[in-house]
């Protein structure tokens, strides 16, 4: 039987950054594959992306007005109007299919194509329409107001490059150039392995001695935030042959394992992953998170996160958070927002120890919460975010400049909770 630590406790604890450097050293990006246009937001480019057309590819008018031989307006004023016929429309889709004459103006609408023979487009607000006539009282050079061929995009420019992570307005782009579908860095499959005799499921009300499962829902959401997609999962009991089995999956990228991973009784999963495969640590130099244990089976990285809840969700922001994001062609570090902000009371700390820290902000001041248990799941709700003290330090003294990671994607105050 390999690494059966239960009610033994942990001989050592390894250092947060040994397990980052094992992590980096063996997060390999996934491969890619075809993802439809429309579903492409959010997704990490494979390869560069270059136009095969021109955009637009034929010229067009800037504005509503009229198209006609710039030249002709020369000396037009407000004194003196220059009049040309009108000789027909040209709209977006549907344009004009004559030539344009001396003497001659077509009706033209924002984005239509120019016609053959003109060459600069006045518009409207300057001109006067009447009796088949269209008088200009402002003169307009030739290609004024006028679009030319690939004035937004040229035949053969790159236009994105590989490893983008792709925006709304770079999938607009992609849709004027003509691509249905892209090949994008395949999203990271995650096995949820959430195990307890005692939890119920997230819905349920708490009954008896009994809690409601929370982790999972937390993790879906974070794994949801970081670009994987979660496997369907159900909780498991403490019962190894099911933990096994569903660590074992093989359709996953990323085991989840959350419940069972430390010293007690019922923490089968660090036995049971030195079975199936590689426990390559177990014990981490951190508060809270220390009973995290990191390892693989085969080429899936399996992260064993312990039951409390804020120790739950530390371990997953450390490690398999950005290895989750590696995989999937995102950077590591942790995509939080930053602020740096004065300390208005001491955090205190060991030599040798990462501290997770969660932390409100008041008047302009960081606070650490007087609540540090690690099952204390409100604590996280009433936090603005966390402070990481690194393991050199012992602690970090009142007035000290320190680095938030906010909890929130926008500033409190830019959030409208309703209206009048």
């Amino acid at each position: 039987m390999k690494h059966d630590v239960r009610m033994r406790g942990f001989a050592s604890r390894v250092d947060v950054e040994v397990v980052e450097a094992f992590l980096v050293d063996h997060a390999r990006v996934l491969p890619g594959e075809p993802v439809s246009l429309l579903e492409s937001v959010g997704r990490v480019l494979v390869t560069d992306v270059s136009s095969e057309f021109d955009v637009p590819g034929f010229p067009r008018s800037a504005m509503d007005g009229y198209a006609i031989r710039g030249e002709e307006s020369f000396g037009a004023s407000g004194y003196d109007a220059i009049r040309l016929e009108l000789v027909g429309t040209s709209l977006p889709g549907s344009p004009y299919p004559g030539v344009v004459a001396n003497g001659q103006a077509v009706r033209i609408m924002t984005g239509a194509p120019i016609p053959e023979g003109a060459d600069a487009v006045v518009k409207a607000e300057v001109c006067e329409e009447a009796d088949g006539y269209v008088a200009i009282s402002e003169a307009v050079a030739p290609r004024k107001n006028v679009g030319v061929v690939g004035e937004d995009i040229s035949s053969g420019d790159a236009v994105l490059p590989a490893g983008r992570r792709i925006r709304p307005q770079d999938a607009g782009l992609l849709s004027s150039i003509g691509r249905a579908s892209i090949e994008c860095i395949r999203r990271p499959r995650v096995r949820l392995v959430v195990t307890g005799d005692e939890l119920l499921p997230a819905g349920s009300a708490p009954s008896g001695c009994r809690i409601v499962d929370s982790n999972s829902v937390v993790l879906r959401g974070l794994v949801a935030r970081d670009g994987g997609v979660s496997l369907p999962f159900e909780i498991l009991p403490d019962t190894p042959d099911r933990i096994r089995e569903a660590m074992a999956d093989e359709d996953a990228d990323i085991v989840l394992v959350s419940g069972g991973t430390s010293v007690g009784l019922e923490d089968h999963a660090p036995r049971l992953l030195s079975e199936l495969g590689e426990l390559a640590y177990h014990g981490i130099s951190m508060r809270p998170s220390s009973p995290t244990g990191i390892g693989r089976i085969g080429d899936r990285f399996v992260f064993l996160l312990p039951g409390n809840p804020v120790s739950c969700l530390a371990a997953y922001e450390f490690f398999a958070g950005p290895t989750i994001r590696a995989l999937g062609g995102r950077a590591r570090r942790w995509p939080h927002r930053r602020s740096v902000v004065p300390l208005a009371r001491k955090i205190v700390s060991e030599i040798g120890r990462t501290d997770y820290v969660r932390v409100s902000i008041e008047d302009g001041r960081v606070t650490p919460l007087a609540t540090a248990g690690a099952s204390i799941l409100s604590s996280t709700v009433r936090a603005a975010g966390a402070v990481v003290v690194p393991r050199e330090l012992e602690g970090m003294p009142e007035g000290e400049m320190v680095e938030v990671f906010l909890y929130d994607d926008e500033a409190a105050e830019d959030t409208v909770m309703g209206s009048a």
